[in-house]
Parts: C-alpha cells; sequence; structure tokens
C-alpha cells in the first residue's frame, strides 16, 4: 500500500521515534510511506526539545498560541493537499495533535481512510501542565471532530482508549496499539545470560524530574550500604545537578553514573547492564517506551500498579508496588534486593511474555497495515486518486 504519514512534532525525542519506529515498520513490511511533517526534525539530534515552538508556547498568552496553532493548519492542508495530489495514497495515516482538523477534513473530501493514532488525551493533558486552554470550547470541538471523523483511531493503552469511547467513538473503530522494541534487537537479547555477576546495577533511563524516582533509589542506595549495589541513571534532565549533589551528600556517589543525554541508538548499550530496572512512576494513559526497553533487556522491573501498566506487565512477571507514595517504590526496591536470587527469574519471564504479547514495531506495522488494507479494500474506489484529483 501506498500510506501517506503525517505528523506535526518539533522536537526529537521519544515522541519522534515512534513516528520513525512505524515508518520503519511499515516499509520493511513491503508498504510505501510518505512522511509530512514539520522539517525540523531532520535538521536536529536526538533530544531536541522543538525549538522555537517549545518557546513560543512558554511565553505566548495561552488564547494566542492556539490561534497560531489553527493558523498553522493552513500550511498543513497546503502541504496534505499536494502530498495526496502527487503521491496519491490508499490511506493516511496521522498522529493526533490538538487543533489539527485538516487531516480528518482532506481524508474526508477526498474519500481516504484515515487511521488516527492517538498518544494522549491532549485536551485534558494541556489543561493539567499548563493550568488552562486559552480556547477551551474549540480546542474540545477540534478533538472530538477528529476523533470522530478518524476511520479507526488508534490509541496506545486501554486507558487512553477509554478516553476516546467517552467522546463517543464507537467499539469497532478503536484499537489499541501498544509501544514495542524492533524485532531484531528483541532477537539480540535471547542469548543473554540473567547470572547475577559480582555488581548489582540498578538502572533508570528517560528524562530526570522532581518525581522521577532516582532521588529515592539513591536513597535506598545509602541505607543499604551494599558496596555491589551501582546506579546506572541514563538521560538528562531539569534536576540532573540536584541530584548529583544528592549522591555525594548521601556518600554514594561512587556507586553512581549518570550519563547525560546518550544518542537514541546507543540506549541499549545502557540498559543491557540493568539488572533491575526503576519505572518509580508513569502518566495513567501512556504506554512507556522504556518500559520495552527494560522488558527486552532482560531486567527485573519495578513498576506502579496502574492499569496502564497492568496492560503491558503483570506480578508473575514484574515487581509492582502501589503508586502515590515513595515509601512504597523504595520498599518495593528494598525487597527486590533483599530476596534477589529469586525475584531473579522475573528477568526470563518478562522476556517471554513480550515476545508472546506481541510487543514489537514490527508487530505494530502488521496490525497496522492489515486494519489499513481491510478499510482500502472496502472502498474500492480509493486507492488511486488521478482522475478525482484531475476533476477537483
Amino acid at each position: 500500500m501506498k500510506i501517506l504519514y503525517h505528523h506535526r512534532i518539533a522536537s526529537k525525542d521519544g515522541q519522534f521515534v515512534h513516528v520513525e519506529e512505524v515508518i520503519r515498520g511499515l516499509e520493511k513490511d513491503g508498504h510505501e510511506v510518505m512522511l509530512v511533517g514539520p522539517p525540523v526534525h531532520t535538521k536536529t539530534d536526538f533530544g531536541h526539545d522543538g525549538g522555537l515552538a517549545n518557546k513560543l508556547k512558554k511565553i505566548l498568552p495561552k488564547a494566542l498560541y492556539e490561534i497560531m496553532e489553527l493558523g498553522y493548519g493552513a500550511l498543513i492542508a497546503k502541504r496534505l493537499y499536494r502530498a495526496i495530489k502527487v503521491f496519491q495514497p490508499d490511506v493516511i495515516y496521522e498522529r493526533y495533535n490538538l487543533y489539527q482538523p485538516v487531516g480528518a477534513m482532506l481524508a474526508k473530501r477526498f474519500n481516504i481512510p484515515l487511521l488516527l493514532e492517538v498518544n494522549a488525551p491532549l485536551k485534558q493533558e494541556r489543561i493539567a501542565f499548563y493550568g488552562a486552554l486559552g480556547l477551551p470550547k474549540i480546542a474540545a470541538w477540534s478533538e472530538r471532530y477528529v476523533w470522530a471523523n478518524a476511520d479507526l483511531v488508534l490509541p496506545v493503552s486501554e486507558v487512553l482508549a477509554d478516553h476516546v469511547r467517552a467522546e463517543g467513538v464507537p467499539e469497532e473503530r478503536i484499537k489499541v496499539i501498544h509501544n514495542g522494541v524492533r524485532e531484531e534487537v528483541l532477537e539480540s537479547f535471547r542469548e543473554k545470560t540473567t547470572v547475577l555477576g559480582e555488581t548489582i546495577t540498578l538502572g533508570f533511563s528517560g528524562f530526570m524530574h522532581l518525581t522521577c524516582g532516582v532521588e529515592w533509589a539513591l536513597e535506598v542506595l545509602a541505607e543499604r550500604d551494599d558496596p555491589r549495589l551501582r546506579l546506572l541513571c541514563v538521560g538528562d534532565g531539569d534536576v540532573l545537578q540536584g541530584l548529583k549533589d544528592k549522591a555525594a551528600a548521601l556518600g554514594v556517589e561512587g556507586q553512581v553514573e549518570f550519563t547525560g543525554l546518550v544518542k537514541r541508538e546507543a540506549i541499549f548499550d545502557y540498559v543491557k547492564q540493568f539488572d533491575v530496572a526503576l519505572q518509580p512512576d508513569v502518566t495513567d494513559y501512556a504506554s512507556p517506551l522504556k518500559m520495552f526497553e527494560y522488558m527486552a533487556a532482560k531486567s527485573i522491573i519495578i513498576a506502579p500498579n496502574k492499569a496502564n501498566i497492568r496492560e503491558i506487565l503483570n506480578a508473575d512477571c514484574a515487581v509492582l508496588f502501589e503508586p502515590g507514595d515513595p515509601e512504597n517504590f523504595k520498599k518495593a526496591l528494598v525487597d527486590t534486593l533483599t530476596h534477589l536470587d529469586e525475584k531473579n527469574a522475573l528477568r526470563e519471564k518478562v522476556y517471554q511474555h513480550m515476545w508472546r504479547k506481541g510487543f514489537t514495531w514490527d508487530e505494530n506495522a502488521r496490525r497496522i497495515a492489515k486494519t489499513a488494507r481491510g478499510l482500502v479494500e472496502s472502498r474500492p474506489l480509493t486507492p488511486h486518486l488521478t482522475q478525482k484529483m484531475a476533476n477537483k
């Protein structure tokens, strides 16, 4: 099939990993993909925060910034129209963004099936992170419009699917597709030994902020006073220096390594060292990328007992703790370290669980393509739009 992939991501972070991996999986499966999106990501390195767009969001009045987002839709419409005319796609695959109804409008105009990937309830998320919306009624309309007019909505978790259902999207037009890792990456860890060595590595990867949980792991490290333990923290963040200072104050700086930001292709060079992987908290509706990386690398995973995590893991293959209290996390970590030989069996279990559940980008691409093909076949006049475009 010919798949037009559209997104509005300016940053180059975990969001763009998702974009790249879905496209790679579709192309590997034999499909032709055209990408339409902001050009900034092609000129930046991993970790780029979105540049001007991110700065404007922080400094402009909310209503003004949101009006600019709506105005940007005109440029999006021009790009998509041109892409449809030149590429003549069988389907459009769009990563949902707020104030972005033009993809659904053009798909409807040209009778092209639209698959909509939803990673967050952005209207609700904007309110949670920024306190309010400048144009709440328009935001609510745009979210409902796009979700209602997509032929298929692809949320990344069942919890997120509930948000979509609440807006009136029928069950038959919702298909949950979690995140994952590449099959070749997962295969590369098949023979990895899980025998414990003389050093036990606790690991965390991701952005470090006030509730990332690294500070709690530092406290456990100091309390146990065990020279075998090492904490490896992969990533950057606004509290990185504070965490380094805390490690020094607790007297454990010799047992802690902070790598800073690493290139995306090098992430498994670090994660594969994790004997115990830490997921202290997670957004309620997310499908966290690092969770799948931890699983692939055969780590003992300590994660909050939340509904979206239980979609991915269970108590048979991971250590789940009651969320919302740092002491619960610390207790789970201490219990794991105290009974490490027993918990070590979870490593192979979580790896096999990942294969059984099909948590790979390759499997995701196959699911997406199978669904897209069904939509195309239900519209026999859709696949190529040459005559229709000529008539326009």
